[in-house]
């Protein structure tokens, strides 16, 4: 069976909830080692989601349908 690909705001409640988890020190050792490396992941995920959608939103596209680079904080 095929995994369902979980949606951005999905995994990040996931890896909200996994750090609450590890916070709370209740966890056995092999247990938060498993949690840890599930939420390196999905950090990992997350952060290219994000640089992906950071890449696509400095784009301006013009009236004619040219492309110029949005520079942010230039006078």
């Amino acid at each position: 069976m095929e995994k369902k690909e979980l949606k951005f705001e999905e995994k990040l409640e996931k890896l909200e909830s996994i750090v609450k988890k590890l916070e709370n020190g209740d966890v056995p050792l092999d247990d938060a080692i498993k949690s840890f490396e599930e939420a390196m992941h999905l950090a990992k995920d997350c952060d290219t989601t994000l640089k992906k959608a950071s890449d696509a939103l400095v784009n301006i596209v013009n009236n004619d349908g040219s492309i110029n680079e949005f520079e942010v904080g230039k006078e």
